[in-house]
């Protein structure tokens, strides 16, 4: 399906409280990665301070949008599509490295020497994988709704959703199977995700576009941010970890003990979001985002001046 509906975004953002007169769409761009999958993007443009975002699981690039157009004027903002999701290439290595690996290979192609990294959910993870290995190249690390711990169970029920879908004639169905999960959700930003995970299968029916050719190995997922315990303390790059105020996945209590491990790390909680913090409050998000990026958030020294 076409993923571009700039008319829904423009719409969502404006009743979202967004404010941006820019509309133009991101740039697509792909790059091939040393293991040969090749990773999809959406360049943003602008002439500030590079900022790459990675999505969660069985999300894409397009989950940034809203924040994306908040942040276009400030930073040039790169999402992409993490191996296996979206328009990116299939694989069959979806460890954590090799997702932090991809994002050298975007970097290089981008001729970007040092980005701030952002990342929601399994993108949080990659993008602390990848400031621990690349710490020369990590302006900055901000974690979404993910720490080292986080409450798996809570993510049963959307979990059940992904792996249980059975395929629907149209994104109006998928939108109220959706809503039956998670009735609290906004039918418009359910629906403007819906059009873009999905595409036309074989026997006409819509299905994911991500690969679904064996189940994701949770327990690794888990084991991996656990162990970041051990390792953030080597972390020099500025931290910051944002949780959402209604999210089950991330306690405040768990969020505060997994930022004291990092020797510069903060946390903030966005109110009325949920999991999806970046589609559920990406106003607020952005400005966090924003705020951090420039060293202006609270315990943060401005660059320069340390």
């Amino acid at each position: 399906m076409d993923d571009l509906h700039p008319e829904a975004l423009a719409t969502i953002a404006d009743r979202l409280g967004i404010a941006s007169t820019d509309l133009a769409p991101p740039r697509s761009r792909s790059f091939r990665t040393p293991d040969r999958p090749s990773i999809h993007t959406l360049d943003w443009g602008g002439l500030g301070p590079p900022a790459v975002l990675l999505h969660g699981g069985a999300l894409t690039a397009r989950t940034w949008d809203f924040v994306a157009m908040a942040l276009r004027s400030d930073f040039r903002l790169v999402a992409l599509d993490m191996r296996g999701h979206g328009a990116s290439e299939w694989a069959d290595d979806y460890s954590i490295t090799s997702y932090a690996t991809d994002v050298v290979a975007v970097l290089d192609g981008l001729a970007l020497e040092r980005a701030h990294i952002a990342g929601m959910s399994l993108g949080g993870t990659a993008a602390c994988e990848f400031a621990l290995r690349h710490p020369d190249r990590t302006e900055s690390l901000a974690m979404v709704d993910v720490i080292s711990r986080p409450v798996f169970a809570a993510t049963a029920r959307m979990r059940a959703f992904m792996t249980g879908f059975p395929g629907a004639a149209t994104v109006d169905e998928v939108v109220a199977m959706a809503l039956a999960v998670s009735p609290r959700s906004d039918p418009e930003r359910l629906r403007y995700r819906m059009r873009t995970l999905l595409k036309r299968g074989d026997d006409g029916r819509l299905v994911w576009k991500r690969d679904q050719r064996r189940p994701t190995d949770f327990p690794a997922i888990l084991n991996h941010l656990a162990g970041f315990e051990a390792r953030v303390a080597e972390m020099v790059a500025p931290f910051l970890l944002v949780r959402g105020g209604e999210s089950l996945i991330v306690t405040e209590d768990a969020a505060r003990d997994f930022t004291a491990r990092f020797p510069d790390g903060r946390w903030v909680t966005i109110a009325g979001a949920g999991h999806n913090v970046q589609e559920d409050n990406p106003r607020d998000l952005a400005d966090a985002l924003r705020a951090f990026w420039r060293g202006r958030l609270p315990g943060m020294i401005p660059k320069g001046l340390a």
